[in-house]
């Protein structure tokens, strides 16, 4: 299928999954165990119904402007962090970050990204985020603190939600876990896939290149893998909490906060923000959807805290039920991987124009002229007479 023919998520979706080998699109499509909470997510958006109303005000116009940390964005929804994507297409990393800043909304890179954070900041100064995985070892993890505010990136985001590797069951049918043992079966089926396996031939396995000055000198792309695998994932303690607030100056937010009492304490804590998110269903098979977690969290701080949100994303309704729940920003990873995975930076501004574009048709419907004018009045209640009108 041509870019210009892509007109939503499924068509992305279907693309990547033509171009990559079944081992590399089951990483980025798959999620833990029976994959229920992957579907959850996606489902538990259509449990929300949205309101048209169409004589409240005028909607000639839309503006999608969205303030977020100070900034002023193009739109409510960015780019969350997706490791491992230098291996869907070279460059991977740094492409989504181009597309961000050419789209003027942030992106947050992968704690387990193949392309340094140096060149990330470089190449979106001002949209770059920094999302920190931390290390047995804290001294590479204050380090990292230390690398991004070097950089000059004004985000850290301390992910919580993977305490320890989960049951991952494609990866695992795969060979795709650490050691690798691919197995004979997938290895002939990337032979079906001749544009992958050429630029996989021509680059190899990336480095995930934050973690190489950690290595031993000279340590090969299986070394630091090894290396990083041996110290990550950790659980965070609010210690570690701690320790991050006090080392990094700029905003500081926590992604995967699904439980009010904890976003409670990350405020005493002196976070910035918070990312309600279930790592897109790919931990925690049997957690709620994080839609479904995301009131709960907004009523315990959403006065007093930056509260955005991530995980199953698929269509820009979902992005404006999001907000209309009371999310200040919105982050999607899988739709913009694929992008990229088919068609480079191009694809990834696909995936980002395609959202834009839902986005604004829903808020006509919905009577929104602009971002602010979304909230829970948009929401259609369980019986008409609950209705806001």
């Amino acid at each position: 299928m041509a870019l210009p023919d892509i007109i939503n998520f499924d068509d992305l979706r279907r693309a990547a999954r033509r171009r990559l080998p079944k081992i590399a699109f089951d990483f980025i499509d798959g999620a833990a165990e029976d994959e229920d909470n992957l579907a959850r997510n996606v489902a538990a958006f259509r449990d929300f119904r949205l309101l048209p109303r169409f004589l409240s005000a005028d909607v000639t116009t839309r503006d999608q402007t969205t303030e977020l940390f100070g900034r002023t964005y193009a739109g409510p929804v960015g780019i969350g962090p997706t490791g491992l994507a230098g291996l869907f297409r070279p460059g991977a990393d740094l492409m989504l970050a181009e597309a961000a800043r050419d789209a003027n909304v942030p992106v947050v890179m992968s704690g387990a990204s193949t392309a340094l954070m140096e060149d990330f900041a470089r190449v979106a100064p001002e949209h770059g985020w920094y999302q920190l995985y931390l290390a047995r070892d804290r001294n590479i993890s204050e380090d990292q603190v230390r690398r991004a505010a070097d950089a000059g990136l004004q985000t850290l985001v301390l992910t919580l939600d993977v305490p320890v590797n989960s049951k991952r069951e494609r990866n695992l049918r795969n060979g795709f876990v650490r050691p690798y043992r691919v197995s004979w079966a997938a290895r002939c089926e990337a032979l079906l896939h001749p544009a992958w396996l050429a630029q996989y031939l021509r680059h190899g396995m990336p480095y995930q290149s934050n973690w190489v000055k950690y290595a031993r000198p000279g340590a090969s792309v299986d070394d630091v893998l090894d290396f990083q695998s041996s110290q990550m994932p950790v659980p965070v303690t609010w210690a570690d909490v701690e320790m991050c607030r006090r080392l990094w100056r700029g905003n500081f937010v926590l992604k995967g906060v699904m439980d009010p009492g904890d976003a409670r304490r990350a405020v005493e804590a002196g976070v910035d923000g918070v990312i309600v998110s279930n790592h897109g269903g790919r931990q925690l098979d049997r957690a709620p959807a994080a839609i479904e977690a995301l009131p709960g969290v907004v009523d315990a701080v959403g006065s007093r805290t930056t509260v955005m949100f991530d995980s199953g994303i698929r269509r820009g309704a979902d992005v404006v039920t999001a907000l209309c729940l009371g999310a200040k920003y919105v982050f999607q990873g899988r739709m913009t991987l694929f992008g990229v995975t088919v068609a480079g930076r191009e694809g990834a501004q696909k995936g980002l124009a395609i959202l834009r574009d839902e986005v604004d048709r829903v808020m006509v419907h919905i009577g929104a002229p602009e971002i602010a004018a979304l909230g829970p009045h948009c929401i259609w209640k369980s019986h008409p007479t609950n209705a806001v009108v």
